[in-house]
């Protein structure tokens, strides 16, 4: 895999290259890592589907080469074990499943509590051979710029490490590093979103008009994005008798000072439309919706997978019958879970996205959402998505955090325990964004 790393880079992505701040931080971690003084959790953003090619980098090439001008001997190869999605081999297929494996990845079920997901990876995090990755978002997000509340399984995770070595007489600290990354276009790719665009107009049924003047293309994606939450207004009140507000289009101004001051009613109405879309999932699977967007889609999501790949049946000894009705169940279970998916296309969108810092690269992410929606709803496949122009990946190594610290405090009662489970993903968190601030 290192070796196919720069072929792989160069045909499957829009990356040219690689960089990255603090690498010299990490390169002394690891030292210590692998002198047993220290274990390490990497905790990275995820906002695009190239972060692992990003941190292969980091490992494979920037790593190695700091190393040695620091006169550092790292111990090869210099990788990372690495937790994954189970569902991951599912929709990609067998044979990634059987790389991930053979690259030290443990599959996690999203959703409900894994026990022997966990028990893996909380045995890797304490006596694998390479430290552990994980995103501690879950899921991409398509923001370069917005971080989604984080899960609190890497810091349970931590803490369990400080107790596995406590117990086993051993010295190691224990430490998370937060991973920040982030991608910026080496040619703003203006007239390529402008061609982008236009083609969703005429996918959602849009009369292309002749706008001019500054914030043009805002124009149009503002109205772009208000005909397309209309239509899927129009399309769950009446067809799944969700009670949903405004389904009238408001239509853009003409003037060529038009941008909105304020987002709040498109925002609200994303929200509204979300939590019907998550709905019409729930009352199929008869789950009661709990916790934020994320947590429902976690749970819809495995709820979908509990119903096609069914744990209960031995498909060697089922009757035609059975087997035309656990298809039929599947195929009813996989059309419920479309409705969680259109959700996560817009999870982490705010509707001030781009008003607050109109670049080109928030202009792209929000244009690919709409793309990633529209996509799903025409019964494409959006993996494939539009490349817009090449980009530079930058990670940015933050500073460790000490789960060990926190030992102390972790240990008293159930109830300490639970709220340094929650001050450390917060403290994570918190340390995220400032990098992406910077």
């Amino acid at each position: 895999m290192q070796l196919m790393l720069p072929l792989w880079t160069r045909s499957k992505t829009s990356l040219t290259d690689i960089k990255a701040d603090n690498v010299e931080q990490l390169v002394d971690l690891y030292q210590q890592f692998q002198a047993g003084k220290i274990r390490l959790l990497l905790a990275f953003r995820h906002p695009s589907v190239d972060d692992p090619i990003a941190i292969a980098n980091l490992l494979y090439s920037l790593m190695p080469n700091v190393a040695q001008k620091q006169g550092i001997a790292l111990q090869r190869p210099i990788h990372a074990h690495f937790m994954y999605d189970r569902g991951i081999p599912l929709w990609a297929g067998s044979p990634m499943g059987w790389l991930y494996s053979k690259l030290g990845g443990t599959p996690i079920h999203r959703g409900k509590l894994d026990r022997t997901g966990l028990r893996s990876a909380r045995n890797l995090l304490a006596n694998g051979k390479f430290p552990l990755l994980a995103a501690p978002e879950g899921a991409t997000n398509g923001h370069n710029e917005i971080i989604s509340p984080l899960e609190p399984g890497l810091a349970q995770l931590g803490f369990w490490c400080v107790e596995d070595l406590q117990k086993a007489g051993r010295s190691e600290q224990v430490f998370i590093v937060p991973l920040g990354i982030q991608y910026r276009y080496l040619t703003p790719p203006w007239k390529a979103l402008e061609k982008l665009i236009g083609e969703l107009e005429t996918d959602i049924g849009i009369i292309p008009k002749k706008w001019s003047g500054d914030g043009h293309l805002y124009r149009r994606l503002y109205e772009l994005a208000e005909h397309l939450l209309t239509i899927m207004e129009q399309y769950y009140t009446r067809f799944y008798h969700q009670p949903l507000g405004s389904t009238v289009i408001i239509e853009p101004s003409q003037s060529e000072s038009f941008l909105p001051k304020s987002n709040t009613e498109f925002a609200t109405r994303l929200d509204a439309l979300m939590n019907a879309a998550l709905q019409v999932a729930e009352q199929y699977f008869n789950i009661q919706p709990k916790g934020s967007v994320i947590d429902r889609c976690r749970k819809l999501e495995q709820a979908g997978w509990d119903y096609v790949y069914r744990e209960d049946l031995s498909l060697e000894t089922l009757s035609p019958l059975e087997r035309g009705l656990a298809d039929r169940i599947a195929e009813e279970a996989h059309l419920r879970i479309w409705h969680m998916r259109l959700v996560e296309c817009f999870v982490a969108v705010t509707g001030r996205y781009i008003l607050e810092k109109p670049t080109v690269e928030r202009f792209a992410e929000t244009t690919l959402l709409a793309w990633d929606t529209i996509t799903r709803i025409k019964g494409g496949n959006p993996f494939k998505r539009p490349k817009l122009g090449k980009q530079q990946g930058y990670v940015t190594i933050g500073q460790p955090i000490s789960v060990s610290d926190r030992w102390e405090t972790y240990q008293t009662n159930r109830r300490a325990a639970k709220q340094a489970v929650t001050d450390l993903t917060q403290d994570l968190q918190n340390a995220m964004q400032e990098m992406i601030e910077k």
